[in-house]
């Protein structure tokens, strides 16, 4: 595999076998789309967590708060593939442009729609244009490295980068945006994220050199079968839902403790720890050359994780609550890493980016779906009974896991052209 469109200035053919995130930064041109990327996908972890904090701030009700939090979260994950399927067509920036826009002016009627003390049906008719046009920037951030690389040794590394990038976009977006809301104003969380949608959004949109070439035109789109017709990708989603539990299980759950103990300023402390967890733990997944096969991989990594979740109810102090929310998040990112590993091996090049968006999809679908069980449970049980969604959400997903784990593996990756690289990491990036 020499003929690679890559350029990078420091890779040779004796490359070593497992290639370094200094040499993957070091490719000419990366930067540009990088840097405008993590701007942009902020929404993605800012969005939530900001409704949450400006709705219950202005209703005095976590159980309406989740519900509009939800309403937008079903949105993003309806929406999501299909806007995946639009940029394989008609390219990345066709769909960005329109899409940041729409996105801003419905974050800032969301806005204000909330301090006026609309109805809250007002609100969730505002959280459905709000949801559905959030940027999907990450799988296209991963289309671009597989264009880039194309097979390349270092299509490995973009793997672990690209979820360390994710991990980091769940440290800063959910600190940033409790840090604005509870210090500024509750509604500069959502101002915020709508101005580094746009803003983000536009420069990202606008290195259309980086961007993966159109696939699909014309009858060529029938011919092209949704991701979604896999059935690992199937169990994939399962898992991301799970993933997506612990999300917003731990988003309202710790506001919920910040505010019982007369300290809301401690929810940005306790969310940091969880996601600091979250970021080290892809670190370190991304220095690892793996010998077990990713299935394994994700079975073993999600039961440590289901383990984890099960333990936050216990847990009635903040330092008790920070460690074991600290572990939780060390634990998503080897299942999220994996996960993103097994697209590659189960589905062709032509529908990454649509599988890459069923994925974040399903994530933000089980945070909403969490953010309106846990709310609606802090509301009317005891305090910390939101930490009970993400014990269910992960038990649930790691028992789909350990019934239908064949499924992750088996005759996609058959059509390999060399059976000796069939499980190899590198073809995961797209």
């Amino acid at each position: 595999m020499a003929s690679t469109v890559t350029t990078e200035p420091s890779e040779n053919p004796a490359a070593p076998s497992r290639p370094g995130y200094g040499q993957l930064l070091r490719i000419r041109g990366v930067w540009t789309f990088l840097l405008p990327g993590f701007a942009a996908r902020q929404p993605f972890a800012m969005l939530t967590i900001s409704i949450v904090l400006l709705v219950q701030h202005t209703t005095g009700s976590y159980g309406v708060a989740g519900a509009a939090a939800a309403v937008t979260g079903v949105s993003m994950a309806l929406f999501a593939p299909y806007s995946g399927r639009l940029a394989d067509r008609n390219g990345q920036h066709a769909v960005l442009i329109p899409g940041v826009l729409v996105h801003a002016l419905s974050g800032l009627s969301l806005t204000a729609l909330a301090l006026s003390h609309a109805p809250l049906w007002a609100l969730l008719a505002a959280a459905v244009p709000t949801g559905a046009s959030v940027p999907q920037i990450g799988p296209m951030v991963r289309a671009r490295w597989g264009a880039r690389l194309q097979g390349s040794p270092l299509t490995a590394t973009a793997v672990a980068f690209e979820s360390v990038t994710d991990e980091l976009t769940f440290v800063v977006g959910p600190l940033l945006a409790t840090a604005l809301c509870t210090a500024v104003a509750p509604a500069a969380g959502l101002v915020t994220e709508a101005a580094l949608t746009l803003l983000g959004g536009l420069l990202f949109a606008g290195r259309r050199s980086s961007q993966p070439p159109v696939t699909e035109r014309g009858h060529a789109r029938v011919r092209q079968p949704s991701a979604l017709r896999i059935p690992g990708v199937r169990v994939l989603v399962v898992a991301f839902l799970g993933i997506g539990s612990v999300f917003g299980g731990m988003q309202v759950s710790l506001t919920a403790f910040s505010e019982s103990t007369g300290r809301p300023g401690l929810n940005g402390v306790l969310y940091g720890t969880f996601a600091a967890g979250n970021m080290l733990s892809g670190i370190t997944c991304g220095a690892i050359t793996w010998k077990a096969a990713p299935p394994r991989r994700l079975v073993i990594g999600y039961a440590a994780l289901a383990l984890t979740a099960s333990s936050l109810w216990i847990a009635h102090s903040a330092p008790l609550l920070a460690g074991l929310g600290f572990l939780v998040g060390s634990c998503i990112a080897p299942a999220l890493i994996t996960g993103y590993t097994l697209v590659g091996d189960l589905v062709a090049a032509g529908a990454r980016t649509e599988a890459f968006t069923w994925l974040t999809g399903a994530v933000a679908l089980g945070q909403a779906a969490a953010v309106t069980v846990a709310g609606q449970l802090e509301d009317r049980a005891w305090d910390g009974a939101g930490f009970l969604v993400p014990m269910a959400g992960t038990l649930l997903a790691l028992a789909t896991l350990l019934t239908l784990r064949s499924r992750l593996a088996g005759p996609p990756r058959a059509r390999t052209v060399a059976r000796g690289v069939g499980h190899r990491a590198p073809v995961a990036v797209d």
